[in-house]
C-alpha cells in the first residue's frame, strides 16, 4: 500500500508542476451497480465495461472507491483498484511496487468485475459511495482524473409511533380499599385474646397500622372494616367452628375498640366471616410443595370426604407428611384476614393533585393521575413514572393500563407494554396501542392487521400508521438510488 500511495503523490506532485490548467475529467463506464445489505455486512458489486476505456499501453486507470456518512462524519476508502495498459501492466509486476492492491490488464472486452464486502456499521445506513478516478500516463503523468458518486445508500424509513393517552373519566366516587392478613395467637382451644401473647403485639399492630393509615384522614371516610377468621384442619370439625367464629367476634371486638379510641364509629360498618378450615390454604401449600407423596395426599384433599376424615385419611396414611404439615403449615392456616374499603376525596385543583402525588399517591384516581402526568412533559422519566404509579394502584383499570403500555412503549420496555395491554381491554385505540407494539417490534405483518381492524373501527390515527408501516415492509432495508456516470 505504501508504494501506492507514493505513486498517487508522485501523480499529484507531478500535476502541480504542469500548466494551471487541471487534467481533464475521466469517463468510467460502469455496469450492474448493486448494493447488499446483511445484518452485518455490505457487499457492493460492479464492473467496469473495458471496451470503452481510454487506455493504451502506456496509460492506467486508478480507481479508489469511497465511502461517507451522509453528515461527513464517517467514512471509508475501500480496496483500490488499477487497471493497466500492456506496458505498465508489466511494470508494475516487475517492481512488484502495488503489493496488497489489485491490479488488472482487461482482456478483450470482457468486463472488470469489482467486489467490496464491508462489516456494517450504522453510518453506512444513510452514505454515498464515490469512486475517486485518475488516469496515469507514462512516467506518472496525470491525464484526466474525477470522483463521481455512484450509489446513494438511503436509510430505512422510521417508524415513529404516535401514542394515544387516553383519560380516565373523573370517578363519582373514589372507592378504596386495603387488605391485609395477621396470625393472631391463641392459647389451645381458647378463644379470649391475650395481645401481649407470644407474637401478638406485631400482629395486631399489622392491623391497627392499617386503620391508622386511612382513620384520622379529613380526605378518607372510612365505609366498611371486614374480618375473617381462619382455623387450621386438626380437631373435630366441630371445634373448629366454635374457635373460628369465636376468636374472629374477639379480634373484631377489639379493631372496635382501638377505633372507637378516638372517635365513634357506627357499628354498622364492622362485619365479619370465619373459615372452621382453611382447606383451600393446605391445598395451596401443598400444590406448591415438593413434599413426598404429594399427589396423595391432594387426592383426599379433594375428595368427597367430611373434614373430620380428610384430616384423619392424611394423618393415617401419610404419617411423616402429617406431622410435618401440623408443625410447619397448620399454624400459618390460622390467620385473620382483614380489608378496609374507603372513599377519598376529589381533588379540583391540579396544586392538589400534584400535592398528593407526591405524598399519598394511593389517594388519587385514574383521572387524576391522567392529569398530573398531562402536566409533564410527554415522554420524561417524570411523565412514564405517573403513568407507572397510577397502574399500580389501579391495576385493573383497562385505561390505566393502556397509559402504561404507551409509556413502556415510549421507553423501549415492550414486554412491560404486552403485560399491560393484556389488561387493557378490546375497544380500537387497545388494537390500535397493540398495532404500535407490533411494529415496534418490527413484525409489521402483525401491525397492518390490528391497524386495519382499528382503523376499520373508525380510528383515524390507525390510518396514518398503516400508511407507515406499508412503506416499512416495502423497504425493510431502505432504499439505493444508483447513478451511472454520464460521459464526459
Amino acid at each position: 500500500m505504501k508504494s501506492y500511495i507514493l505513486a498517487i503523490a508522485a501523480a499529484a506532485l507531478a500535476a502541480g508542476t504542469l500548466s494551471a490548467a487541471k487534467p481533464a475529467t475521466c469517463y468510467l463506464p460502469l455496469s450492474d451497480i448493486k448494493v447488499e445489505r446483511a445484518e452485518h455486512a455490505v457487499q457492493i458489486d460492479l464492473s467496469i465495461d473495458t471496451k470503452d476505456l481510454d487506455l493504451n499501453s502506456n496509460t492506467e486507470y486508478i480507481v479508489t472507491p469511497v465511502m461517507k456518512s451522509a453528515d461527513g462524519a464517517d467514512s471509508l476508502t475501500l480496496e483500490p483498484i488499477v487497471i493497466a495498459g500492456r506496458n505498465l501492466y508489466y511494470r508494475h509486476l516487475r517492481l512488484d511496487d502495488l503489493k496488497d492492491i489489485r491490479l488488472v490488464r482487461p482482456e478483450g472486452k470482457a468486463p472488470i468485475a469489482y467486489t467490496a464486502r464491508l462489516e456494517r456499521t450504522p453510518w453506512m445506513d444513510d452514505a454515498t459511495v464515490a469512486l475517486d478516478v485518475k488516469r496515469i500516463g507514462c512516467c506518472s503523468q496525470p491525464k484526466a482524473a474525477s470522483t463521481d458518486t455512484i450509489i446513494r445508500i438511503i436509510p430505512r424509513p422510521v417508524y415513529r409511533p404516535e401514542f394515544v393517552y387516553v383519560c380516565p373519566l373523573p370517578d363519582s366516587i373514589k372507592e378504596f380499599a386495603i387488605e391485609g392478613s395477621a396470625y393472631v395467637n391463641f392459647p389451645v382451644n381458647r378463644t379470649e385474646l391475650f395481645p401481649e401473647y407470644m407474637n401478638n403485639p406485631t400482629e395486631l399492630a399489622k392491623i391497627t397500622a392499617t386503620i391508622d393509615t386511612v382513620m384520622g384522614d379529613p380526605d378518607v371516610t372510612v365505609k366498611s372494616i371486614f374480618i375473617k377468621g381462619f382455623a387450621s384442619p386438626e380437631g373435630p370439625y366441630d371445634n373448629n367452628v366454635r374457635l373460628a367464629s369465636g376468636r374472629t367476634a374477639t379480634i373484631l371486638d377489639y379493631v372496635e375498640r382501638y377505633v372507637n379510641r378516638a372517635e365513634r364509629v357506627p357499628h354498622e360498618i364492622f362485619s365479619t366471616d370465619y373459615m372452621p378450615e382453611d382447606w383451600p390454604g393446605l391445598r395451596a401449600y401443598v400444590e406448591s410443595s415438593t413434599l413426598d407423596n404429594r399427589d396423595g395426599i391432594l387426592a383426599i384433599i379433594d375428595s368427597d370426604r367430611e373434614p373430620d376424615n380428610k384430616n384423619w385419611a392424611i394423618k393415617s396414611t401419610y404419617p411423616e407428611q402429617y406431622d410435618f404439615l401440623l408443625t410447619y403449615v397448620y399454624p400459618r392456616l390460622r390467620h385473620t384476614d382483614y380489608v378496609i374499603r374507603y372513599n377519598v376525596r376529589s381533588y379540583t385543583t391540579l396544586e392538589e393533585i400534584l400535592h398528593t402525588l407526591g405524598t399519598q399517591p394511593k389517594k388519587l384516581s385514574a383521572e387524576e393521575f391522567f392529569r398530573a402526568a398531562k402536566s409533564m412533559e410527554e415522554g420524561s422519566e417524570e411523565y412514564n413514572e405517573v403513568f407507572e404509579t397510577a397502574v399500580r394502584i389501579h391495576p385493573q383499570d383497562p385505561l390505566c393500563n393502556l397509559n402504561a403500555a404507551n409509556a413502556a412503549m415510549g421507553r423501549g420496555d415492550f414486554a412491560a407494554a404486552e403485560r399491560y395491554l393484556s389488561k387493557a381491554g378490546e375497544t380500537p385505540v387497545v388494537n390500535y396501542a397493540r398495532g404500535v407494539l407490533a411494529a415496534r417490534m418490527e413484525d409489521y405483518k402483525l401491525a397492518e392487521e390490528l391497524f386495519t381492524k382499528a382503523a376499520a373501527d373508525g380510528f383515524a390515527e390507525a390510518g396514518r400508521a398503516l400508511e407507515s408501516i406499508r412503506t416499512l415492509a416495502a423497504h425493510p432495508e431502505g432504499e439505493v438510488e444508483i447513478f451511472y456516470p454520464v460521459k464526459k
